[in-house]
């Protein structure tokens, strides 16, 4: 059973994802927060598996909490997707990269939300959709000239080719058809880069791959 908390100050938004997600067998609302400081509260105190997180609310803004859940090492499989009205806000591309898995805009469609919510549950990031993929995009874009991550040199070539891949948005299973693995393997590589890198989940390794120039937009076409 996948334990979801929602964190938003619109109670009508609110009671709509539950509305969305409780019809589902494997999802279960444990709680609900009104504003960020609520929300990390509640965290702390329920340990869900998933958060989605508003990243505008009183008390305490969705991205600060974000940032006091992943920093908290008691919830550290405690997965947070922030929600926004905005497919490209400045704040979202900030809470991916202080450890969100990933983002929702808020008039997804009811199969994303439930996609979004197992896919993050079982450990991947939110990056499939294009307009998660173009919101990476247009903030590494303005990276310039970064350097070389030492980290990286712990990596092999094969680990690197399936790091660039990952850092594109491709699946494990997209990756295992273009390197003509088993998606065994696939999933084996990304696990032994995360260990290798530290990085909580793929998101990360997003932001990692573009913020040292290892990937640029477009690459993969």
């Amino acid at each position: 059973m996948i334990r979801v908390m929602l964190a938003d100050d619109q109670t009508l938004v609110r009671a709509g994802f539950r509305s969305i997600l409780e019809g589902e067998d494997d999802i279960e609302i444990v709680a609900e927060a009104g504003d960020g400081e609520q929300a990390v509260a509640r965290a702390r105190e329920l340990r869900p598996d998933v958060v989605l997180m508003d990243i505008r609310m009183p008390v305490l803004d969705g991205l600060e909490a974000t940032r006091r859940i992943i920093a908290d090492p008691r919830l550290a499989d405690v997965r947070v997707v922030i929600l926004t009205t905005f497919d490209l806000d400045d704040y979202v591309y900030g809470a991916i990269k202080a450890g969100a898995s990933g983002f929702l805009v808020k008039d997804t469609e009811p199969t994303e939300l439930i996609h979004g919510v197992r896919v993050v549950a079982r450990g991947d990031a939110l990056l499939a959709p294009t307009v998660t993929r173009r919101l990476i995009a247009e903030f590494a874009s303005r990276i310039t000239a970064p350097p070389p991550a030492a980290e990286l040199n712990s990596l092999t070539d094969r680990e690197s080719e399936v790091l660039r891949l990952v850092a594109a948005g491709l699946s494990n299973e997209e990756i295992a058809g273009r390197l003509v693995l088993s998606p065994a393997t696939a999933k084996t590589h990304v696990s032994r880069i995360l260990a290798k890198l530290g990085a909580r989940d793929r998101a990360q390794l997003v932001v990692l791959a573009y913020e040292t120039g290892m990937i640029r937009p477009g690459w993969l076409g």
